[in-house]
């Protein structure tokens, strides 16, 4: 009986898989399609590119972290000033003031290198729709 059972089991589990993945393989969408399914007006119509969604979102944070870092900056040069000649003072202050500068460069780097890479997925997904045939 207990052999009967898991049987039946292992096959609705498998008619199960098989029928969730047919009906996902039918519902596919591709993600710009799903991106128009759930764009809004108003809203961009790329995914990348320079108007693109990715593209708006990066450079937001990219600009949130370059912001923070140049405050970090500022914050730590206060911090030299107001030292008043404490080495412990100084050191802390021109830790910040380091850290603070390679945060900076790090945020710069990284926002060349995303708008790059960002480019370059929209330009190839671009020239991509544009060689294959609608039906």
């Amino acid at each position: 009986m207990r052999k009967n059972t898991r049987i039946f089991l292992q096959i609705i589990t498998s008619l199960s898989a098989f029928a969730t993945l047919y009906a996902g393989k039918v519902m596919a969408m591709s993600a710009q399609e799903g991106a128009e399914a759930a764009r809004a007006d108003g809203m961009p119509r790329e995914l990348f590119g320079n108007t693109g969604v990715f593209t708006q979102i990066t450079n937001t944070v990219l600009y949130i972290v370059g912001i923070v870092s140049v405050i970090m900056l500022i914050y730590g040069g206060l911090r030299y000033v107001i030292s008043g000649g404490d080495n412990k003072k100084v050191t802390d202050a021109k830790n910040t003031i380091l850290y603070a500068i390679i945060g900076l460069i790090i945020s710069i780097l990284s926002f060349a290198i995303v708008n790059f890479v960002i480019n370059t997925i929209g330009n190839s997904a671009s020239s991509a729709l544009l060689l294959t045939p609608i039906c």
